[in-house]
């Protein structure tokens, strides 16, 4: 038989008919018409907060407006803002599909074809869907950013609220999975250069701590290097010049932060050597004119970076911020170089140890030594602790995080095949901690 008639027939033997329409099924079609303009919304805020350009962001910033202020903060943690509004859109999305489906069968009866009536809610909906809830939308949000974000800031916060706990787990989630491939990524590269510098070791065992340095590079945060807060030596701006002087010859430094009134204000940096010409001056100098403007750095830059900023600016050192502003620490050139080379001393360095080895697996460190030396010193991989450790980049910070609370002297914790025991404290620091490293618990 040929196929045209037959296929001809099969179709001709399709009744479609109509149900009466009712009260209901108009309702129903209003509700799909406004979540499909809830999904229209939802898309195209999505498009216009991740378009907004440095220029878009400033003129928001101008505005400040309380819907202006709204969509500035909500850009600001891009995770949770597109965590939301990926939520969101599914939740509408599947409320269409259900919905509009439902109505298809209270309109229409496709008789006996299943597969048609299938094909044709599949087709409809998706073509709408599409349509109306993604292209156009994002089209318009496109051309007109700044005002789709302000219209869109009061429901965006609604929903953000809304659907906290569930955006908290999935942001938690990816975290967790880019957290694993990233260092999955990082140890295949690991494994292979340390089996070929394994197998090269006998010919260049100078050089192999210097390339292990280099493959750890560019996976290093400033925080893990920088000198804490605590152990900076800096002025307060208005010091008289023979005490600044005299801070300047027992640092030994040649560049001094200058703060005012608190370390969290940090006013620029004085160059020892500017300072020179000017040693006979009354004390009265306003040697302020000599501060140089400082440079700021986040605490989560990559030091490979810094070190290229470093390069470009002609600048040894930089100000390292907290997420709220204050001042962290400092970190120098000096410090960067040494994570490739090892420690580089010269005469005027203090001979500061952080640790003392009593024994083979028995070690005696400083509190403040940071995370990434000890991995050095007791040879285990960089993320030995991460699971614990939290925000902490010094061993004192690791046993707070650890414990809770501050310890006592002579109290001990435990972690995998870890000892700690507290060895000396005062009112606020974790002076000394022994660490005893058990290699049959491995």
């Amino acid at each position: 038989m040929d196929p045209e008639p037959l296929a001809f027939f099969v179709f001709a033997r399709i009744d479609v008919t109509f149900h009466p329409f009712t009260v209901g099924i108009l309702v129903g079609l209003i509700i799909v018409l406004l979540l499909i303009i809830c999904s229209a919304l939802i898309s195209g805020s999505e498009v216009a907060c991740f378009s907004l350009s440095p220029a878009d962001k400033k003129q928001l910033g101008e505005k400040n407006s309380k819907q202006s202020r709204m969509v500035l903060e909500m850009i600001g943690h891009p995770e949770r803002l597109l965590g939301t509004i990926l939520i969101t859109n599914n939740f509408i999305n599947v409320g269409i599909v259900i919905l509009s489906a439902f109505l298809m069968n209270k309109m229409l009866d496709f008789g006996s074809s299943k597969t048609l009536q299938f094909l044709a809610q599949i087709v409809i909906i998706t073509l709408v869907l599409l349509l109306f809830g993604e292209i156009l939308p994002k089209l318009y949000a496109n051309l007109y950013a700044i005002r789709f974000s302000l219209f869109m800031a009061y429901p965006l916060k609604f929903f953000e609220k809304l659907f906290y706990p569930i955006s908290s787990v999935l942001i938690f989630s990816t975290s967790q999975v880019n957290k694993r491939l990233a260092r999955m990524k990082q140890n295949i590269s690991m494994d292979v250069l340390s089996e070929a510098l394994e197998l090269t070791a006998d010919d260049i065992s100078e050089e192999k701590t210097i390339l292990e340095g280099i493959i750890r590079f560019g996976n290093i945060d400033v925080k893990e290097i920088m000198k804490s807060r605590i152990d900076v030596v800096s002025a307060d701006g208005r010091t008289k010049l023979d005490e600044l002087i005299q801070i300047a010859i027992e640092s030994g430094y040649s560049r001094i932060p200058i703060f005012n009134q608190t370390f969290d204000h940090v006013k620029g940096i004085l160059y020892v050597k500017d300072l020179l010409p000017h040693l006979q001056k009354s004390r009265n100098f306003k040697w302020q004119s000599l501060i140089r403007p400082p440079y700021y750095v986040p605490e989560n830059k990559k030091i490979d970076d810094l070190l290229n900023e470093f390069q470009t600016k002609k600048i040894h050192m930089a100000i390292v911020v907290d997420e709220y502003g204050g001042t962290s620490g400092i970190i120098t050139l000096e410090d960067i170089i040494e994570e490739i080379v090892g420690e580089i001393t010269d005469e005027s360095d203090d001979d500061e140890i952080f640790f003392d080895k009593l024994s083979e697996n028995e070690y005696l460190f400083d509190g403040k030594i940071l995370l990434n030396d000890l991995y050095k010193i007791i040879e285990q991989e960089d993320d030995i602790f991460d699971e614990v450790k939290g925000d902490a980049d010094t061993l004192a910070g690791l046993i707070l995080e650890l414990k809770g609370d501050f310890p006592d002297k002579g109290e001990k914790t435990s972690y995998r095949n870890f000892e700690f025991t507290i060895e000396a404290v005062d009112k606020k620091r974790i002076k000394q901690i022994r660490l005893q490293i058990n290699p049959d618990l491995q």
